[in-house]
């Protein structure tokens, strides 16, 4: 088994579209492989690099052997894996950093280059990067990982993976070890860690914070801004960087009429284009590019706006699993199509479901115009150890996605996962707030759920879980505000700990649910339906009373997909539309004869 890989990897894309710089090279593509059942991999030392015969499989990174895309296909327990592939750096970009990064690896990762570990990392959503230069080799390098997961721990953050072998119900196969890209980049001792773009239309602002790495008082650093909306110039600034974090503010002298101008919305998709070029001198030490929407999400009396005015969400329950890849799309053209699919039956927004989504999916709802919900993969139960472990998780996701212009909601947590007990648990209730709280301090401008569905304390949404499939039954139920947040849809109450509703803005944020799939296989829903007149008829029963009700602002259906047993997709599970995508639109938009 060869050392480098020679062919086109997959998932060739820029893996980090909100933050890109134009040299680098990919590391997916075929890698070594090995199982470690036995946990002897780090004792007899596999990341050494004379261990090459202790991988005996080869894989395709950057999808789970548990898929069939990585060539594998195994869906049983291997907690531990190792993979191993060689690599060069060019020529061309010696005397510089060279940066590895890896989108996600599921659970924890240990990294290893020509035998000197370079990183350690635990979290199976979140990306992180090692500075490897001073283990590198002028040629030959040999790159190793250990992945580390933990399948039947059920305090673990996980999402819908599940702790059995077999998928059942509503939860599915697990994902083990590198699930997003892998790709090297060199950059100069000091460049840009990160920026922040926090919009603000009422000033017609854009905030721009900036964290370099590697800066030093004694440096003479300057930043030049650029910024462009559709290839014309609206501003551009130069200033010193005289701390390793600034922030500054630049105005934007472009017109804004009240039709909205270039604000986003998924009306609207509108983004304006930035670069940003750190400077000693004139030399150009670092050369990054990113975007930004112009758009503000709000609450105003009890309303819920987009861009200072009403806006009823229109959303649809996104697991993000595809047949082939689980958790890893087949290709960018797939995220892209999800999107598509979502907008064509009416849709204005996505809930991404206990799944924190590959960046490129990010990158074409800001692109196209899709609302999301942005969810943390969740544990099932609680302890300390998911309380360290979820409370880093989240603020390493608000910290890739902050820029979005697509997220307009955080979701830390959903139907009381990992905090099962918190109707009467003064602990779980405080972990609640704690996440309530911790999210509004990284993030003063988008909304917090406190917990998704039910049981809530503190929160700035009331959102709701319910699968009645009795339209008079859901009529009545969100006739007021006062009838919404008594009912008890899953037996479970909407306020605990002494909380009170507070005249927040209610959302039906999971319904529907409708079982139907074209064949005799039998699947798992909420309500079936027999044939495709019985599905679209069922579906104007639930989706009617969401917009006949005077109190909801917002909806989420369920579900954009089928995912394996599960069959209450409005598409099956390739992606096939169960109805005519334009019947689908007309009910998801109250256009239909409801």
């Amino acid at each position: 088994m060869g050392e480098q890989c020679s062919k086109a990897p997959p998932r060739p894309e820029y893996p980090r579209p909100q933050f890109m710089r134009q040299e680098w090279v990919s590391l997916n593509g075929a890698w070594a492989f090995e199982f470690d059942d036995a946990v002897v991999g780090e004792d007899e030392q596999w990341y050494l690099e004379n261990k090459a015969g202790s991988f005996t499989k080869e894989i395709q990174v950057p999808f789970t052997f548990q898929s069939e895309l990585s060539g594998i296909g195994d869906p049983a327990f291997h907690d531990v894996v190792w993979y191993r592939r060689g690599f060069d750096v060019p020529a061309d970009w010696r005397g510089r950093r060279i940066m590895l990064h890896f989108g996600a690896v599921d659970y924890a990762a240990k990294v290893w280059v020509n035998g000197h570990l370079v990183a350690v990392h635990e979290g199976g959503h979140t990306p992180f990067q090692a500075d490897i230069t001073p283990a590198l080799a002028d040629h030959g390098n040999i790159l190793v990982v250990k992945a580390e997961d933990f399948s039947r721990d059920v305090t673990l953050p996980r999402g819908k993976q599940y702790w059995q072998e077999q998928s059942a119900s509503i939860f599915y196969t697990r994902t083990t070890g590198i699930w997003q890209s892998v790709w090297l980049e060199p950059l100069a001792p000091a460049h840009l860690d990160k920026i922040k773009l926090t919009p603000d239309i009422d000033r017609n602002e854009i905030r721009l914070s900036t964290f370099v790495q590697g800066w030093k008082p004694s440096g003479d650093l300057k930043l030049q801004v650029t910024i462009t909306f559709q290839g014309e110039a609206v501003a551009e600034d130069q200033y010193f960087v005289k701390h390793a974090e600034e922030t500054r503010s630049i105005g934007l002298n472009d017109f804004m009429d009240h039709g909205q101008g270039r604000l986003w919305s998924p009306e609207k998709p509108n983004l304006y284009d930035v670069r940003l070029r750190l400077m000693q001198g004139e030399e150009v030490l670092d050369d990054v590019t990113s975007y930004f929407g112009m758009r503000k999400v709000s609450i105003q009396d009890g309303i819920l706006c987009l861009n200072n005015r009403p806006y009823f969400q229109r959303l649809v329950l996104d697991q993000g699993y595809f047949p082939d890849g689980i958790l890893t799309a087949p290709s960018d053209e797939a995220l892209r199509r999800d999107v598509e699919l979502a907008k064509l039956m009416g849709f204005n927004g996505a809930r991404k479901h206990q799944k924190t989504e590959d960046p490129r999916f990010l990158y074409w709802c800001d692109k196209l115009g899709l609302l999301l919900w942005s969810e943390a993969a969740n544990a099932y139960d609680y302890s300390a150890a998911y309380v360290r472990r979820f409370t880093r998780e989240w603020q390493e996701i608000m910290d890739r996605d902050y820029n979005h212009p697509c997220i307009v909601v955080w979701v830390p947590l959903n139907e009381s996962w990992g905090i099962p007990n918190v109707l009467v648990d003064r602990r779980q209730q405080q972990h609640g707030l704690a996440m309530y709280h911790l999210t509004k301090s990284l993030d003063d401008t988008r909304p917090v759920i406190y917990n998704d569905g039910w049981e809530h304390m503190t929160t700035d949404l009331v959102t709701i879980h319910d699968y009645e499939s009795r339209r008079e039954v859901l009529e009545e139920r969100y006739a007021s505000a006062a009838a919404a947040v008594e009912a008890m849809p899953a037996r479970r109450r909407i306020f605990v700990g002494g909380a009170s509703y507070q005249g927040q803005p209610i959302l039906v944020s999971e319904f529907g649910g409708i079982a139907y799939k074209k064949s005799d296989w039998d699947g798992w829903g909420y309500s079936g339906a027999e044939n495709e007149e019985d599905f679209l008829q069922r579906l104007r029963a639930v989706v009617a009373p969401m917009f006949s009700s005077p109190v909801i602002q917002g909806y989420c259906y369920t579900q954009l997909t089928d995912v394996e047993q599960e069959i209450n997709g409005l598409l099956t599970y390739d992606r096939r539309p169960k109805a005519p995508l334009e019947e689908i639109r007309r009910i998801m938009e109250g256009n239909a004869d409801l």
